[in-house]
């Protein structure tokens, strides 16, 4: 079984690698939408996974961080793109999550990317 929790924030950033004049590379923002992803048993006693309200207040200093900010500045992120951030916020909840199965990142409405762990 697998479970979900989706948490959306806003954030701006400026992608340094890609091409002189690529319109990524200007400073520009996004409301991001990143899902959190678990997979195990149904507990029998509870009836879930895991309490989403444990996901919220695991993931609310993350959160807390990347609202509202620039994200090439937070380390790890200088480089800031789906796939790194997907990555990033992976190796920050693993630890706190064993059962973290899946990080789904949304920069747009159509654009995005799933991170399923090293």
């Amino acid at each position: 079984m697998e479970i979900f929790k989706e948490f959306t924030f806003e954030s701006a950033h400026r992608l340094p690698y890609v091409p002189q004049g690529h319109k990524c590379g200007r400073l520009h923002g996004h409301s991001f939408k990143v899902a959190i992803h678990l997979s195990g048993d149904i507990d029998p006693a509870t009836g879930w996974i895991r309490d989403f309200s444990e996901i919220k207040a695991i993931f609310k200093p993350l959160y807390e961080l990347l609202d509202h900010n620039y994200l090439n500045d937070i380390p790890g992120l200088e480089n800031p793109t789906s796939e790194v951030l997907a990555k990033w916020i992976w190796q920050q909840l693993k630890p706190l999550l064993a059962e973290l199965s899946a990080i789904r990142i949304h920069e747009t409405c159509t654009s995005g990317c799933i991170y399923y762990g090293d």
